[in-house]
């Protein structure tokens, strides 16, 4: 992945996990800080209130956001997508979120889906901030 001037990054999190984004997002809030991140509805509203940064809100998951980052996604506006689902609670919206997760495959977009792959992503992409490519 070729490294953009800043990084755009999009933040999901389903209801069991939203502590664990707040966590992850006060761990790399220097990185963070640096990136133009968009965020479904609660989840934004949450790390916003967590960590102080600067998220755009877009709709709950369940009322379209999953699909307006998708739309994102589809026309080179999302560098990365952090989606840390709940693999043991069945979601209303599932096909949204398997369109959301199949456009990351389609567009060649990272996708963490888990709290480990979340961590090697961002860090990553920090050192890949320094340091280039």
């Amino acid at each position: 992945m070729a490294k953009p001037l800043v990084y755009r990054i999009a933040l999901i999190a389903h209801d069991a996990k939203k502590a664990d984004i707040e966590s992850l997002c006060k761990d790399f809030l220097g990185f963070l800080e640096t990136c133009k991140l968009c965020a479904t509805g609660t989840t934004g509203s949450r790390i916003m209130r967590a960590t102080g940064l600067k998220i755009e809100r877009l709709l709950s998951g369940p009322m379209g956001g999953d699909l307006q980052i998708g739309a994102r996604l589809a026309s080179g506006r999302i560098d990365a997508v952090i989606f840390l689902r709940d693999p043991m609670t069945a979601q209303p919206h599932e096909p949204d979120i398997n369109a959301l997760v199949r456009a990351c495959d389609v567009h060649n977009v990272p996708c963490a889906t888990n709290l480990a792959s979340a961590q090697v992503m961002l860090q990553t992409l920090s050192w890949l901030a320094i340091f280039g490519d």
